[in-house]
């Protein structure tokens, strides 16, 4: 049984300093809140939820090379019983219905109060779903969004984003996760990151069978060129 007392271990995931630093320092105010970590990119982000495994990820949605909503599946995995709540800038309907969908606990804007900040972290790490004030008459958009989805396309190719297709063209070349890396001037955790990624949604269970996939799909498309 959860001590109501104990305190909210917290990893924080912005590629701000200085946002992410004054974050720090407010919540280091409350005392309930520890910060055990603080991390400014999606690739190590995932590596420190496994180490780390707090209890609340205060995630930005605009990070270097992979989106936050992009992350929230790896971190999920990463770190089972963390609850994930999104702080971002953006105040859009659809990026709520997206970080829903892709199990997010919450959505904050960043100009939220703090108070409310707080508050909605003990609400999170408590089993609730906190959502922004500016934020709540949109959560019906958001749902709405959600359920006239149509159904995942046939063709799992269909459901790769173009960097993805490109690090899968680079697997099929038998480039290395740090020669793609290099390529794309990208961190290497972040290539590790589209490929969890594009075998997820594959449904490949390892780097081989995406280097198959991905030279069948170059064979095809060659002879369609012919």
């Amino acid at each position: 049984m959860m001590n109501p007392d104990s305190p909210i271990r917290i990893l924080v995931v912005d590629d701000h300093t200085l946002f992410r630093r004054g974050l720090i320092a407010l919540l280091a105010t409350h005392p309930r809140m520890e910060v055990v970590g603080e991390v400014g990119d999606a690739g190590e982000a995932q590596q420190r939820a496994a180490q780390l495994k707090p209890d609340v990820i205060l995630l930005d949605n605009h990070l270097p090379g992979v989106k936050g909503v992009d992350a929230l599946p790896g971190l999920r995995e990463a770190a089972p019983g963390a609850r994930i709540i999104m702080l971002t800038v953006s105040e859009e309907a659809q990026d709520m219905a997206d970080a829903l969908q892709r199990g997010a606990s919450g959505y904050l804007l960043k100009t939220v109060d703090s108070d409310v900040l707080t508050e909605s972290i003990l609400r999170a790490h408590a089993g609730g779903a906190p959502v922004s004030p500016e934020m709540a008459g949109k959560l019906a958009s958001a749902y709405q969004s959600l359920s006239q989805r149509p159904a995942a396309p046939p063709d799992p190719m269909d459901s790769l984003s173009p960097r993805e297709l490109q690090i899968l063209t680079e697997i099929a070349r038998g480039a290395s996760n740090k020669e793609i890396a290099r390529i794309f001037s990208i961190a290497e955790a972040t290539v590790k990151i589209h490929v969890q990624h594009i075998l997820r949604k594959l449904n490949l269970g390892s780097r081989v069978q995406a280097a198959v996939h991905a030279a069948r799909m170059l064979e095809k498309e060659h002879g369609q060129e012919r």
